[in-house]
């Protein structure tokens, strides 16, 4: 059962609880302004209790039970056009591995070169679609995984527009369990963030100390005015740069179901936003 169906069915059981104390509360008032037994009492009641559980029991299974199957059906119906999507792209990617062996014409194998850089996009993009589904469908997985690996990994993304930012890493190799394809989008929107936001020659500081994950970028400070809404979806503190946003709404979402905290500290000559990671590591 699905944290989705046990929600909703304990919202109901909730609710069905409270109507039936209700009645009993109303029952019992009325019983005492008429006088009537204790023994009275609970044999008009005993009925309703009864067939409230009958008539709860009866709607799960004959109304509620059909939602549940059609979600199922979406779910499977999901999995299996993303299993089909995969297949051609991944015959593509063998294919174009051989031809590349064999082919020696330079113009060829940059056309060919052009094919395997679409393919290789087009598997990244289900592989996102898929942890994107799982997410929504509370099927991801824990993984186990090390905090530097992910950073040190994360930075290399970005080795092409970093410039001449300076990137200090103090982070020790520190086990964590929780969603690795999640915590890397955390990671890569931060970093991503403070390389987009800072100056020339600028510094980036990344630090693990006591669960406690920083990362401090030199720049432009943001606005104190605008700290409460800097996670919403769209926002974006400087609307020279490219994008649609921060991303901050993103790793807010998976702080939030993660029970991870994260702060944002505004200072003269730049920024820093820290995530204990207490609830992970």
């Amino acid at each position: 059962m699905n944290s989705k169906r046990k929600n909703y069915i304990l919202v109901n059981l909730i609710v069905l609880v409270f109507t039936l104390i209700l009645i009993i509360f109303l029952n019992y008032l009325m019983l005492v302004n008429f006088t009537f037994s204790k023994e009275l009492f609970i044999i008009m009641n005993f009925p309703i209790i009864l067939l409230g559980l009958i008539v709860y029991i009866y709607l799960s299974d004959t109304l509620l039970e059909p939602l549940f199957q059609a979600e199922k059906n979406l779910q499977k119906t999901l999995k299996e056009t993303l299993h089909e999507l995969n297949i051609p792209a991944s015959t593509i990617q063998i294919n174009t591995q051989m031809l590349s062996k064999t082919i020696k014409d330079e113009k060829s194998l940059k056309r060919l070169d052009r094919i395997t850089q679409a393919t290789a996009d087009l598997l990244k993009l289900y592989e996102q679609m898929e942890y994107d589904i799982k997410r929504q469908l509370d099927k991801v997985e824990e993984q186990e995984f090390y905090l530097d690996e992910i950073i040190k990994n994360s930075i290399e993304k970005f080795q092409d527009i970093k410039n001449d930012i300076e990137i200090v890493v103090e982070v020790g190799s520190f086990k964590i369990n929780s969603d690795k394809n999640g915590f890397i989008k955390v990671i890569d929107n931060l970093i991503s963030n403070a390389i987009k936001y800072n100056i020339n020659k600028g510094l980036i500081h990344i630090k693990y100390e006591d669960n406690i994950l920083s990362i401090y970028n030199t720049g432009k400070s943001i606005d104190t005015k605008n700290i409460f809404i800097i996670f919403d979806e769209y926002y974006q503190e400087d609307a020279s740069n490219n994008g649609c946003g921060l991303g901050l709404n993103i790793v807010k979402g998976f702080c939030d179901k993660n029970k991870i905290v994260i702060k944002i500290f505004t200072e003269d000559n730049g920024t820093k936003i820290t995530l204990n990671l207490s609830s992970i590591i």
